[in-house]
């Protein structure tokens, strides 16, 4: 039973504490500043990481191994949070993200890098989509556009101290700090929760999905290592690749039909029924592919290409997390004027003039054009991504409330799961035929990328090298935005397809 409004309930004749709104508000915006610094001090420190332990061709894997745990639990965490309540649920997510940040913090090679980051995002599933659904839980339609205003101030924040701090840690002290200021952030969101929020559940005998959570898990799997290792380290006609691919659709396959037989399936899918998730889930799959390929691979250009500092680089994904909260505030007070969809039509637009300036931008355009596409980007996300969620939260009841929040994470959180796969294989194959077509490639390969990320080995280059290296790099990186820029279109064709007349529910 839900606990709405923050007044008393009473359960099975037992009276539950009254939730203290403004308290449990400030401790979902801790947790989702938690996830929204992670994001952008990861992405920063990267260049240093790579520079550190090596292995250039695993870059886009420090961001797929956090990805595919993350898109395969929050399904899970989506249900087991309306079954059990939102409280224990979240508290067990921060726990396992922050024994997975502690891992990171001490990984001695870039392979241990990835096995940890499976644990960060293992418990990485539970923070977003938990905290929004607490939110839609507190408060009424009206108040969630608004409340918007507040939550997105949290990636604001983020936004500059993110990617400020991560270059300071980097330059000053060690890349290894970014995953440790997750800590204390995380110990002080669970004991404000644990005192503050207070939920009635019914208790009852539930029958867990782990079946479908299987089934989805190997699934995607499949499909990431195809993407990544296809054309790379695997020829796309090769033995190994065929069998992934049998495995996928035949996981696939079995995910779909056992959700449909499932008693409590982690993914009801009656909730796609409603045009409105549908429209808002599939087009946030299309985000999640943007987001992911401008958030990895801009700082490598920005020190590699255009051979600035990590604080520079910090800088123009900075203005990303800027332009989104504004456009989240902005879209809070549009939705109730003019609508769900030609808010997110204008945040479509956005998004395709800032994938533009991605696609036309060269070495010589410098930094600050850089930004200026990521602030582009960051508009489109935070008008799209707030219509969406609102959205969704108005159209469903508590009862599935949680899923259906978690539903949208997951189909975005897949995106940039596929996005790193997809555009991190795309980078690898085109920066590997580039070398090759230049005839080096038994002097250099795509790992001795590396170099260019740090300043003293990149000076100690011989110019030719240096050279094929960088517009390598460059020429590579412009076939990945060309992709951003594609799913950017898909993002507006989807949106003109959401309902004119929202359902109107609390």
């Amino acid at each position: 039973m839900k606990n709405g409004q923050g007044g008393n309930v009473q359960v099975n004749n037992k009276l539950i504490k009254k939730t203290r709104r403004p308290l449990v508000l400030a401790a979902v915006m801790l947790a989702m500043f938690m996830a929204a610094i992670e994001a952008t001090i990861v992405s920063t420190a990267m260049p240093a990481i790579v520079a550190d332990l090596g292995g250039f061709s695993l870059y886009s894997w420090v961001f797929s191994a956090y990805l595919l745990m993350n898109a395969v639990t929050v399904l899970i965490y989506g249900k087991l949070s309306d079954l059990f309540g939102r409280k224990p649920i979240l508290t067990f997510g921060i726990i396992v993200f922050l024994i997975g940040s502690f891992l990171c913090g001490i990984a001695p090679t870039m392979e241990w890098l990835i096995l940890f980051r499976f644990i960060q995002g293992f418990g990485a599933g539970a923070v977003m989509p938990i905290a929004s659904t607490i939110v839609g839980d507190m408060y009424t339609k009206e108040e969630r556009a608004k409340i918007q205003g507040y939550l997105s101030s949290v990636w604001g924040i983020s936004a500059v101290m993110g990617p400020a701090l991560g270059g300071i840690l980097v330059e000053y002290i060690s890349w290894r700090y970014v995953f440790w200021i997750n800590i204390p952030i995380g110990i002080i969101t669970i004991i404000v929760l644990g005192l503050y929020l207070h939920e009635g559940i019914e208790k009852k005998k539930h029958n867990i999905d782990y079946l479908g959570a299987g089934l989805l898990f190997i699934s995607i799997s499949s499909l990431m290592v195809i993407l990544v290792e296809g054309g790379v380290h695997l020829p796309w006609t090769s033995m190994t690749i065929i069998l992934l691919s049998v495995l996928f659709l035949s996981t696939l396959i079995g995910f779909v039909f056992q959700e449909r037989r499932a008693i409590e399936p982690m993914m009801p899918f009656s909730i796609w029924k409603e045009r409105s998730i549908f429209i808002a889930n599939a087009a946030s799959l299309t985000t999640g592919v943007m987001l992911i390929g401008i958030s990895s691979f801009l700082p490598a250009f920005v020190q590699g290409v255009m051979e600035r500092s990590p604080m520079i680089a910090g800088f123009t994904l900075t203005t990303m997390s800027i332009g989104w909260p504004i456009a989240a505030t902005i879209a809070g007070r549009l939705l109730l004027s003019i609508g769900y969809r030609v808010t997110s039509l204008i945040g479509g637009v956005a998004l395709i003039v800032g994938s533009i300036v991605f696609v036309t931008l060269s070495p010589e355009d410098g930094p600050v054009w850089a930004a200026f596409g990521s602030f582009l980007i960051g508009l489109g996300m935070g008008l799209t991504t707030t219509s969406f969620i609102v959205s969704i939260q108005s159209t469903v009841s508590w009862k599935v409330r949680g899923i259906a929040t978690a539903s949208n994470m997951f189909m975005r959180n897949l995106g940039s799961t596929i996005g790193a796969a997809l555009l991190g294989g795309i980078l690898n194959s085109s920066l590997q035929s580039y070398i090759s077509s230049k005839g080096l490639e038994d002097e250099i390969s795509i790992d001795t990328t590396n170099v260019l990320l740090n300043e003293e080995q990149r000076n100690a280059l011989s110019g030719p090298v240096k050279s094929v290296l960088q517009d390598g790099l460059t020429l590579s990186l412009n076939y990945v935005y060309w992709g951003v820029l594609t799913f950017a279109i898909l993002s507006v064709i989807f949106i003109f397809f959401l309902p004119k007349g929202e359902r109107e529910l609390e």
